[in-house]
Protein backbone atom coordinates (compact mmCIF):
# COMPACT_ATOMS: atom_id res chain seq x y z
CA UNK A 1 0.00 0.00 0.00
CA UNK A 2 1.25 3.52 -0.77
CA UNK A 3 0.66 6.69 1.24
CA UNK A 4 -0.66 9.28 -1.24
CA UNK A 5 -2.22 12.20 0.62
CA UNK A 6 -3.99 13.15 -2.64
CA UNK A 7 -7.11 15.33 -3.04
CA UNK A 8 -8.80 14.37 -6.33
CA UNK A 9 -11.20 17.31 -6.06
CA UNK A 10 -8.31 19.68 -6.74
CA UNK A 11 -7.24 18.05 -10.04
CA UNK A 12 -9.28 17.63 -13.22
CA UNK A 13 -9.54 13.94 -14.12
CA UNK A 14 -7.93 12.63 -17.28
CA UNK A 15 -10.37 12.20 -20.10
CA UNK A 16 -10.04 9.72 -22.91
CA UNK A 17 -8.62 11.20 -26.06
CA UNK A 18 -10.50 10.72 -29.27
CA UNK A 19 -8.42 11.07 -32.43
CA UNK A 20 -7.89 14.61 -33.68
CA UNK A 21 -9.52 15.68 -36.96
CA UNK A 22 -7.67 15.01 -40.21
CA UNK A 23 -5.41 17.85 -41.31
CA UNK A 24 -1.92 19.28 -41.36
CA UNK A 25 -0.45 19.95 -37.91
CA UNK A 26 2.77 21.44 -36.62
CA UNK A 27 4.37 18.66 -34.59
CA UNK A 28 7.66 17.75 -32.97
CA UNK A 29 9.00 14.29 -32.27
CA UNK A 30 9.36 14.14 -28.49
CA UNK A 31 10.26 10.47 -28.06
CA UNK A 32 11.40 7.57 -30.21
CA UNK A 33 12.23 3.94 -29.62
CA UNK A 34 13.14 0.88 -31.72
CA UNK A 35 10.83 -2.02 -30.91
CA UNK A 36 10.52 -5.60 -32.09
CA UNK A 37 7.56 -6.56 -34.28
CA UNK A 38 4.96 -8.90 -32.77
CA UNK A 39 6.37 -11.87 -34.67
CA UNK A 40 9.99 -10.93 -33.74
CA UNK A 41 11.05 -10.95 -37.40
CA UNK A 42 11.71 -7.22 -37.64
CA UNK A 43 11.90 -3.89 -35.86
CA UNK A 44 10.02 -0.63 -36.09
CA UNK A 45 10.84 2.89 -34.97
CA UNK A 46 7.98 4.17 -32.84
CA UNK A 47 7.74 7.97 -32.86
CA UNK A 48 5.78 9.99 -30.33
CA UNK A 49 4.88 13.37 -31.79
CA UNK A 50 3.31 16.31 -30.01
CA UNK A 51 1.10 18.91 -31.68
CA UNK A 52 2.73 22.21 -30.76
CA UNK A 53 0.16 24.84 -31.69
CA UNK A 54 -3.47 25.44 -32.50
CA UNK A 55 -6.52 24.02 -30.74
CA UNK A 56 -4.91 20.58 -30.36
CA UNK A 57 -1.62 21.81 -28.88
CA UNK A 58 -0.28 19.26 -26.44
CA UNK A 59 -2.03 16.29 -28.06
CA UNK A 60 0.09 13.29 -28.97
CA UNK A 61 0.12 11.20 -32.12
CA UNK A 62 2.23 8.17 -32.92
CA UNK A 63 3.89 6.87 -36.04
CA UNK A 64 5.55 3.49 -36.58
CA UNK A 65 8.20 3.02 -39.22
CA UNK A 66 8.91 -0.63 -40.12
CA UNK A 67 12.61 -0.07 -40.79
CA UNK A 68 13.53 -3.77 -40.53
CA UNK A 69 10.81 -5.93 -42.00
CA UNK A 70 10.61 -9.18 -43.95
CA UNK A 71 8.25 -7.39 -46.34
CA UNK A 72 10.49 -5.24 -48.61
CA UNK A 73 7.59 -2.95 -49.52
CA UNK A 74 6.82 -2.17 -45.84
CA UNK A 75 10.51 -1.47 -45.28
CA UNK A 76 10.69 0.83 -48.33
CA UNK A 77 7.60 2.77 -47.19
CA UNK A 78 9.18 3.25 -43.75
CA UNK A 79 12.48 4.40 -45.23
CA UNK A 80 10.66 6.93 -47.41
CA UNK A 81 8.76 8.23 -44.37
CA UNK A 82 12.00 8.51 -42.40
CA UNK A 83 13.58 10.39 -45.32
CA UNK A 84 10.59 12.78 -45.38
CA UNK A 85 11.06 13.41 -41.64
CA UNK A 86 14.80 14.01 -42.13
CA UNK A 87 14.13 16.50 -44.93
CA UNK A 88 11.38 18.19 -42.89
CA UNK A 89 13.63 18.76 -39.88
CA UNK A 90 16.85 19.37 -41.84
CA UNK A 91 18.84 16.41 -40.47
CA UNK A 92 20.12 14.38 -43.42
CA UNK A 93 22.40 11.89 -41.64
CA UNK A 94 20.90 10.23 -38.58
CA UNK A 95 22.95 8.09 -36.22
CA UNK A 96 20.43 8.27 -33.36
CA UNK A 97 16.70 8.98 -33.60
CA UNK A 98 17.10 11.55 -30.81
CA UNK A 99 18.65 13.83 -33.45
CA UNK A 100 15.12 14.23 -34.84
CA UNK A 101 13.56 15.30 -31.54
CA UNK A 102 12.18 18.76 -30.72
CA UNK A 103 12.37 20.17 -34.26
CA UNK A 104 9.04 21.43 -35.63
CA UNK A 105 7.64 20.12 -38.90
CA UNK A 106 4.26 19.62 -40.55
CA UNK A 107 2.59 16.21 -40.31
CA UNK A 108 -0.35 15.20 -42.51
CA UNK A 109 -2.68 13.42 -40.09
CA UNK A 110 -5.59 11.25 -41.19
CA UNK A 111 -8.56 9.87 -39.26
CA UNK A 112 -9.11 6.11 -39.38
CA UNK A 113 -12.59 4.87 -38.44
CA UNK A 114 -13.07 2.23 -35.77
CA UNK A 115 -13.07 -1.28 -37.18
CA UNK A 116 -14.01 -4.46 -35.35
CA UNK A 117 -12.15 -4.56 -32.05
CA UNK A 118 -10.04 -1.50 -32.90
CA UNK A 119 -10.97 2.03 -31.85
CA UNK A 120 -10.79 4.99 -34.21
CA UNK A 121 -7.27 6.38 -34.49
CA UNK A 122 -4.99 8.80 -36.26
CA UNK A 123 -2.32 7.88 -38.78
CA UNK A 124 0.45 10.07 -40.14
CA UNK A 125 0.54 10.00 -43.94
CA UNK A 126 3.36 12.43 -44.65
CA UNK A 127 5.76 15.08 -43.43
CA UNK A 128 7.04 18.37 -44.78
CA UNK A 129 9.18 21.24 -43.49
CA UNK A 130 7.65 24.03 -41.48
CA UNK A 131 7.53 27.08 -43.73
CA UNK A 132 8.68 29.97 -41.56
CA UNK A 133 9.30 29.27 -37.88
CA UNK A 134 6.21 29.68 -35.78
CA UNK A 135 3.75 29.47 -38.67
CA UNK A 136 0.45 28.28 -37.28
CA UNK A 137 -0.87 25.05 -38.68
CA UNK A 138 -4.55 24.30 -38.43
CA UNK A 139 -6.61 21.27 -39.27
CA UNK A 140 -8.14 21.00 -42.72
CA UNK A 141 -10.92 23.52 -43.35
CA UNK A 142 -13.54 20.79 -43.20
CA UNK A 143 -12.39 18.09 -40.79
CA UNK A 144 -13.10 14.49 -41.76
CA UNK A 145 -14.57 13.95 -38.28
CA UNK A 146 -16.07 16.10 -35.55
CA UNK A 147 -13.70 17.78 -33.14
CA UNK A 148 -12.22 15.62 -30.42
CA UNK A 149 -12.73 16.04 -26.71
CA UNK A 150 -10.96 19.05 -25.18
CA UNK A 151 -7.43 18.56 -23.98
CA UNK A 152 -7.45 17.69 -20.30
CA UNK A 153 -5.18 19.22 -17.72
CA UNK A 154 -3.27 15.94 -17.77
CA UNK A 155 -1.99 16.66 -21.29
CA UNK A 156 1.72 17.47 -21.57
CA UNK A 157 2.47 21.08 -20.80
CA UNK A 158 3.03 23.33 -23.80
CA UNK A 159 4.80 26.61 -23.32
CA UNK A 160 3.19 29.77 -24.71
CA UNK A 161 6.48 30.33 -26.54
CA UNK A 162 7.27 27.48 -29.00
CA UNK A 163 10.75 25.98 -28.43
CA UNK A 164 12.01 27.00 -31.86
CA UNK A 165 11.19 30.67 -31.11
CA UNK A 166 12.96 30.79 -27.75
CA UNK A 167 16.14 32.81 -27.54
CA UNK A 168 19.16 32.09 -25.40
Amino acid sequence: MAQLNFDASSVDPTSTFDPIPAGDYTVMIIDSDMKKTKDNTGEYLELTEQVVDGPYAGRLIWDRLNLKNKNPQAQEIAQRSLSAICHAVGVMNVADSAQLHNIPMIARVTFVDASGQYAAKNEVKGYKPLQGAGQASAPAATPARPAAAPVSSAAPAVSAQPPWKKTG
